[in-house]
């Protein structure tokens, strides 16, 4: 699943293509992708609107449109929104197709269609559910201060199914807790309230290193994940434990350990985390 630098690395590639260009047309392929709003009122909705602002909370891309709306786009597994000319083929699974008025195309594909697709204002989608309640965001100032340590000393569950928790950390998913667990060597396994002080303060600053280093790579793609323009990010090369369970750790040499965490696989040293 695309995490934070992967969503990142696709809104920072839109924005300046996106941001001032008006909605043509919107093409709603296959109606049940979007889970918030109604499918026959949508394209109607979404025509003559102006993109003002492209942003991203946690997992989920927010294109704000010139009435008041928000077109939210979660990837879910297997998505992917790039740019594309109107000329170009359209892919298989290609769900959502947006004609801009520069005569370039916005389009939202998704196999497995884990993902999904909202049209609302903030306050329709807050009120009503449509988006979840989401934590801090690592890559925000004072991250560490946002009280995501105390959540992580408080609770019984192993640290990475915490990290998991969009409403702990949003935007951290299992690639980037597995390389942050290994960056402040703790393991995953552990439970939050085991760790000391200091431990959790190696592990708040190192998702956001693991972050950033990923988002300067343009994020990971093992399989599915695509950046604006359908091409690959690179910083699946350059993970330290992560799909690498079985192999030497890049540490100390020691055999990588390969379980699971809230149904995730999971990988560590069993030499170098404690």
């Amino acid at each position: 699943m695309p995490e934070l630098p992967e969503v990142e690395t696709i809104v920072r590639d839109l924005r300046p293509h996106l941001v001032g260009r008006a909605i043509a047309k919107a093409d709603l392929i296959r109606p049940s992708v979007l889970r918030f709003g109604q499918p026959d009122s949508f394209p109607f909705r979404l025509a003559g609107q102006q993109i003002r602002a492209v942003t991203r909370r946690g997992k989920f891309i927010h294109l704000r449109l010139s009435e008041g709306d928000d077109l939210v786009v979660h990837l879910g597994m297997t998505g992917s929104l790039t740019m594309a000319s109107a000329s170009t083929p359209r892919a298989l699974h290609t769900h959502l197709v947006i004609d801009l008025d520069d005569r370039s195309q916005l389009r939202y594909r998704d196999p497995r269609r884990f993902g999904r697709v909202l049209l609302g204002t903030p306050a329709q989608l807050s009120r009503l559910g449509a988006l979840p309640r989401l934590g801090p965001e690592p890559l925000a100032r004072g991250f560490t201060e946002s009280g995501v340590a105390e959540s992580l000393r408080a609770t019984s569950r192993q640290i990475k199914a915490a990290l998991l928790d969009q409403a702990v950390v949003a935007g951290c998913g299992n690639i980037y807790a597995d390389e942050a667990c290994f960056l402040a060597r703790i393991r995953p396994i552990r439970r939050g309230s085991s760790l000391t002080r200091a431990e959790t303060t190696r592990l708040l600053l190192a998702l956001p290193l693991v972050m950033r280093e990923a988002l300067r790579l343009r994020g990971s793609s093992f399989s599915d994940f695509r950046d604006g323009f359908g091409a690959k990010g690179e910083a699946h090369e350059a993970l330290f434990v992560y799909g690498r369970g079985g192999l030497p750790c890049v540490r100390c040499g020691a055999t990588l350990r390969q379980t699971r965490v809230g149904g995730r696989t999971t990988v560590y040293c069993q030499r170098c985390q404690r």
